[in-house]
């Protein structure tokens, strides 16, 4: 089963699809996208396990996340390593967007992969990879440290757990919608028996720069 859906905040244009196995009734997998007072955040969270034995570590990491939102990269992960260290754990990755100095702040723990990809004629696609650490949030957290990248506006954020198939980012169509964008990715990209969750974010860019 593939679920979608669409959203829009000042700064992006999102859209989010979920895979689910047929024998699970839940996904293990979860999102965030929140408004904070300098900008942005994103976060996908991969509980460890399947359907609802991953999916109660999963939702209380976003829940701490949404809590904290407006922290650093490196504080969330602190966070979220103490709320889950009574569970089996989660990996996530955390982009944070400071729309005022045109930056992204990001750091990932496990497997999910992060990229941002920069359209500039069908040959000068640039592509920057979040740099991923071994760990499990909960159980066995990494030393981490944000890594700041600028960013501007028509810019693609993707973030997707290890039940997408990462060799997607070269059938990607920069005038897509990132719904059709995330649905093509979770369809074409999926793992038949794992679940899986893709998001995809355009940065629009800050309107209230000078």
């Amino acid at each position: 089963m593939i679920q979608t859906f669409t959203c829009a905040t000042a700064l992006l244009e999102y859209g989010v699809a979920s895979v689910t196995p047929p024998e699970q009734d839940e996904s293990g997998d979860r999102h965030l996208v929140k408004t904070i007072h300098d900008g942005a955040l994103l976060a996908v969270v991969d509980g460890s396990g399947h359907g609802k034995d991953a999916g109660g570590p999963a939702r209380l990491a976003v829940e701490t996340l949404e809590t904290h939102a407006n922290e650093g990269v490196v504080s969330l992960f602190q966070r979220c390593h103490e709320r889950l260290r009574s569970t089996r754990g989660a990996v996530m990755s955390v982009a944070s967007i400071n729309a005022a100095q045109s930056t992204l702040s990001w750091a990932g723990v496990g497997n999910i992969e992060g990229m941002i990809l920069r359209f500039g004629s069908p040959q000068e696609t640039v592509v920057d990879r979040l740099l991923l650490r071994p760990g499990i949030v909960g159980y066995r957290l990494p030393c981490l440290q944000a890594l700041a990248l600028p960013i501007a506006p028509g810019d693609l954020i993707i973030l997707a757990t290890d039940g997408i198939r990462p060799e997607f980012e070269n059938q990607i169509m920069p005038e897509e919608h990132p719904r059709t964008i995330a649905k093509k990715i979770s369809s074409g990209y999926r793992k038949r028996y794992d679940d899986g969750l893709v998001l995809v974010a355009r940065y629009l860019g800050n309107d209230e720069r000078p």
